[in-house]
């Protein structure tokens, strides 16, 4: 039954993360962090809507300092949401968005590493303890402008961006991931730096859930307890994105693993709030009606019944019990029932749980990230083009239906999560898109206004 794992306690900005408080709900803006009013307005949506934290891309120096008029602004309206700058590539943009904000979110995957371009590196273990040398030489500073500043840090690791080190020394694999994250977390706690979350996210919700399951236990064996930020990465939207995101984080939720959540919408972000709050109150129930399940799986079937009469629910709620049961194969199928729904709904809700899980794939699967300020193309546009695309295709060749399409704002993940997916569309700068297949770049930089028909033009054309 459920537990919540024990964590230390982290202040972000007079919100405690950890311990006995509440599991925190937050977001990210997408607009650009130089739009100071914009991105004042967006932040309190997010707020009004019930957020706790707003995070922005800080990219650059600018969007780093321009965080201050961000920060007074809100004040001055009287709302004083804790503001995290998200930084990427520029170890320099830490160490200044950390003497604004109340929280700083560092990549391992890129702070120090330089940009993965999927090279295998050959490191003896005294040039890779160098390596690490170095990141602490860059580290180390950054966290003492956070102890001058009471300023938390969130060591945020994504499976789409581990570095080329990495991924030479240990590959794509869950034990990767926690690598990155613990050659960091121990610097901290070397330096007795405990104001720290951690977040690991990926895509894929079976590695996201094995990872986060394995990042504990590592944890565990090294005598800490920092708490935890739970997201599915570029979970799509609508139902697919809300499905998958409850699939991933119900599953950790419900044994007591996680002290915040985002769920990562490529929508407004304003509309990620409701959903994550769905998921935080059934947490409870959700463990209790998981162990029920569990002892009645016949026939390797899933059966789960329910009497929701809002369809969100209904789908947040079952890809929440059967989320886990599912990754960890208890079973590799799935019934639901619920007498407000046809049959046909709740089959192609059991069918998106499966694929959610990534047991069987029965529609084209789309890796969408939910937009930042580092996003410069309509993302939701884009995504309702390319599957308009998609569907017409499909009506000719089946074949589209079984693809895994990427749609990503920038390179932060994109060539990362592209190793995931058959084809990419990824943002590449003002009006200018890249185009993958798999993690190959196949064209880069072509206009905007042609990508989609030429991303069309190059599944067909491998088709064939």
């Amino acid at each position: 039954m459920y537990k919540r794992r024990n964590s230390s306690v982290v202040n972000v900005g007079g919100v405690l993360l950890g311990g006995d408080n509440p599991i925190r709900v937050q977001s990210m803006a997408n607009t650009s962090t130089m739009d100071t009013e914009g991105s004042i307005a967006q932040a309190k949506r997010i707020v009004d809507a019930g957020g706790e934290i707003v995070r922005f891309t800080t990219q650059g120096q600018r969007e780093a300092l321009n965080m201050q008029a961000i920060r007074d602004g809100l004040r001055r309206d009287g709302y004083t949401v804790p503001l995290v700058a998200d930084v990427h590539f520029n170890a320099a943009v830490a160490d200044t968005a950390a003497a604004i904000v109340e929280k700083v979110r560092v990549n391992p995957g890129n702070y120090v590493d330089p940009g993965r371009t999927f090279k295998h590196l050959e490191y003896t273990d005294e040039e890779y303890a160098d390596e690490i040398k170095r990141i602490e030489a860059k580290f180390v500073p950054f966290l003492n402008i956070c102890k001058e500043h009471n300023t938390a840090v969130r060591i945020g690791v994504n499976h789409g961006s581990l570095s080329d080190r990495i991924m030479s020394r240990y590959g794509d694999t869950p034990e990767g991931i926690v690598e990155s994250c613990m050659e960091f977390l121990r610097i901290c706690v070397k330096e007795n730096f405990n104001d720290v979350v951690i977040s690991i996210k990926a895509s894929n919700t079976v590695v996201m859930v094995r990872t986060v399951r394995l990042l504990v236990k590592v944890m565990d064996s090294e005598g800490m307890a920092f708490p935890l930020h739970m997201g599915v990465t570029e979970a799509g939207e609508g139902e697919d994105g809300r499905i998958k995101s409850a699939v991933g984080i119900g599953a950790l939720l419900a044994e007591g693993i996680g002290d915040t959540i985002r769920v990562s919408l490529s929508e407004a972000p304003e509309a990620e709030i409701p959903v994550a709050r769905k998921l935080v109150a059934y947490t409870e129930q959700s463990a209790a009606k998981r162990a029920v399940a569990k002892a009645a799986i016949a026939a390797d079937t899933i059966t789960l019944e329910y009497d929701d009469a809002v369809l969100e629910d209904f789908q947040l709620k079952a890809a929440m019990d059967a989320g886990a049961l599912l990754i960890d194969g208890f079973a590799h199928e799935l019934v639901l029932k619920n007498p407000n729904f046809s049959d046909e709904i709740a089959k192609n809700l059991s069918d998106a749980i499966l694929q959610a899980a990534r047991v069987r794939f029965t529609k084209t699967e789309y890796i969408s990230c939910p937009g930042c300020g580092r996003t410069l193309y309509n993302l939701e546009s884009t995504i309702a083009r390319i599957k308009k695309a998609v569907s017409e295709k499909a009506k000719s060749d089946a074949r589209f239906n079984t693809l895994k399409i990427g749609i990503m704002g920038c390179i932060v993940n994109g060539p990362g999560e592209m190793a995931d997916a058959d084809y990419g569309y990824v943002g590449a700068g003002v009006g200018k898109v890249s185009l993958y297949r798999s993690k190959e770049c196949i064209e880069k930089n072509i206009p905007e206004v042609e990508a989609v028909d030429r991303l069309m033009q190059f599944i067909e054309e491998d088709l064939k």
